[in-house]
């Protein structure tokens, strides 16, 4: 077990780099301090043969001009801002536009366009990689000078560890997450996958994806999956998936968020996150036009988000958990994806 690194390419004058992790079971992850991608993740099916179940591409270059976030660290803020507007202590703040009318994912260059710091690369063999990215005041129109580190740890119980930590000088909004795409079969689509959320309530949204700042039950709606159903159980009914899901109990103490299962490998995911919420993509916007990993073609529904963040929109919304963050805070979230064979 422990973390190696090789050479992924260059992007504005600055080198990029490739670190894959391994634990003793065989299990590899393969990140880049290129937006903190997740580029692969090897791991076994119920007869012991691996697959890679996330999608990405081979280059750097790729995920240069990658639109669609595949593996991404995404911040300042992760998921949509209604018309890229919000207000803090009476002063409005306009944000980058860039998902029509609306800011999405942290801009045209968030978190997941920038190349990070490396802090540690695993000493002691250990399966660890640190990443620092420092924001300025003002970038993509946040304000505040923010220092983001996020440590990826892949333990030996086949869990890969995400730890998301910020800081700020001055009053700003923080929502971070990682963005990959999975796909437990290792091709075709996710229809089949069975999906349980741990989620009484999601947040319905606006013709534009925008919360209108309900917070519904699922009881009797296409968002039920407490008892756990096929993805495309009811998918046309719901128009595919692109929803928040407000996790059950929340604490902000570390609990079980979802359970993946791919009945034909047995792979199975859980995620356990410190989040309020979840939000779940069931891979809509893909449409054939991009190619990835070993020439395979992402069409519709090849793989599918399950985001541990805060809810879309929350600034504007009183009654959202709040992702305000002030000097001489420490924003913290801890997100953990189990995987296993059933």
């Amino acid at each position: 077990m422990g973390i190696t690194k090789q050479q992924f390419g260059t992007t504005d004058g600055q080198d990029v780099s490739l670190f894959t992790l391994k634990n003793e079971h065989g299990i590899e992850i393969a990140v880049t301090n290129y937006g903190g991608a997740v580029v692969s993740l090897k791991a076994p099916d119920r007869d012991g043969r691996f697959a890679d179940v996330v999608l990405g591409y081979e280059t750097l270059e790729e995920y240069v001009r990658n639109p669609r976030y595949f593996g991404g660290l995404i911040g300042r803020h992760a998921n949509r801002i209604g018309a890229g507007k919000f207000s803090l202590n009476g002063t409005q703040f306009q944000l980058t536009q860039n998902n029509g009318a609306n800011h999405l994912h942290g801009g045209a260059k968030g978190f997941d366009k920038r190349v990070w710091e490396v802090i540690d690369q695993g000493s002691d063999g250990a399966a660890i990689l640190c990443l620092e990215y420092f924001s300025p005041d003002g970038e993509e129109g946040y304000p505040g000078n923010v220092k983001a580190n996020v440590t990826y740890k892949l333990s030996d119980d086949n869990e890969l560890e995400i730890n998301y930590e910020a800081t700020t000088d001055r009053e700003t909004i923080v929502n971070l997450t990682n963005h990959s795409y999975f796909n437990l079969a290792g091709s075709g689509d996710i229809l089949g996958h069975e999906l349980t959320l741990h989620a009484d309530a999601f947040t319905p949204v606006s013709k534009e994806l925008i919360p209108t700042g309900e917070i519904k039950s699922v009881e009797n709606t296409p968002m039920d999956f407490r008892r756990g159903k096929a993805i495309g159980a009811d998918l046309v009914s719901a128009g595919g998936y692109d929803n928040n899901f407000v996790i059950s109990d929340y604490n902000a103490s570390l609990r079980r968020a979802a359970r993946l299962y791919e009945p034909e490998s047995g792979r199975v995911l859980e995620i356990l996150t410190t989040q309020p919420g979840i939000q779940f993509y069931s891979g809509n916007f893909l449409d054939g036009s991009l190619t990835g990993k070993s020439g395979a073609v992402y069409h519709k529904y090849t793989g599918l988000c399950l985001e541990p963040q805060h809810f879309p929109d929350a600034p504007n919304h009183a009654n959202f958990p709040s992702t305000v963050l002030r000097p001489g805070e420490t924003y913290r979230h801890v997100s953990k994806y189990r995987f296993s064979c059933d």
